[in-house]
């Protein structure tokens, strides 16, 4: 499976809260990638609300999403928001930039798994990529401090998909990161 034996592959699996001052993003370039408008709020809120970023979209996203994901931007430090079908090269082979995916495990939309391992190739190949959850089943699940804003910010800008969490508080009360790492043999 591996080619280089010496190579473990493994994960750190947090429900630690992101430290938002002088933390390992503070000089990066934040690129979320978001298959759907609103999985950015649901799965990366305290990253949006803290940090300037990037956010990608998934090209196939119908016109009222888009237009209502723009309204993120009269709220929070987006310095890009972009609709494609594959992540440009010059994302890719960014080294001064953080990713963050949806979870190739433990997301089950077809279109957030097919992201996630997109993410999973990328962390394969040594770049930076922390992944998230928006169905709040994974086990680095942790509480929001400032859900009251998470909620209202999904309300009054995703209006079309508010019967989501009208019922379900999850998405609006949680949030997690995970990230995966290489280490050489013998360090773990």
């Amino acid at each position: 499976m591996f080619q280089n034996t010496e190579t473990i592959f493994y994960f750190l699996v947090t429900n630690k809260k992101l430290n938002c001052k002088g933390d390992f993003m503070s000089d990066k370039n934040i690129i979320i990638i978001a298959p759907h408008p609103d999985d950015e709020i649901i799965g990366c809120f305290e990253v949006v609300s803290n940090y300037k970023t990037m956010i990608l979209y998934d090209a196939s996203t119908p016109q009222l999403r888009r237009e209502e994901a723009q309204k993120l931007r009269d709220k929070y430090d987006i310095a890009a928001q972009v609709f494609l079908n594959n992540l440009p090269p010059q994302w890719v082979t960014a080294k001064d930039s953080v990713f963050f995916f949806p979870d190739p495990i433990y997301e089950t939309h077809p279109l957030h798994r097919q992201w996630g391992y997109a993410g999973e190739m990328m962390a394969r190949a040594g770049q930076q990529v922390v992944f998230y959850n928006t169905i709040m089943n994974a086990p680095y699940i942790h509480e929001v401090d400032d859900f009251i804003n998470k909620r209202e910010v999904l309300d009054d800008v995703f209006k079309s998909q508010k019967n989501m969490w009208a019922w379900e508080s999850k998405y609006f009360l949680f949030e997690g990161y995970n990230s995966w790492h290489y280490n050489l043999k013998g360090i773990l």
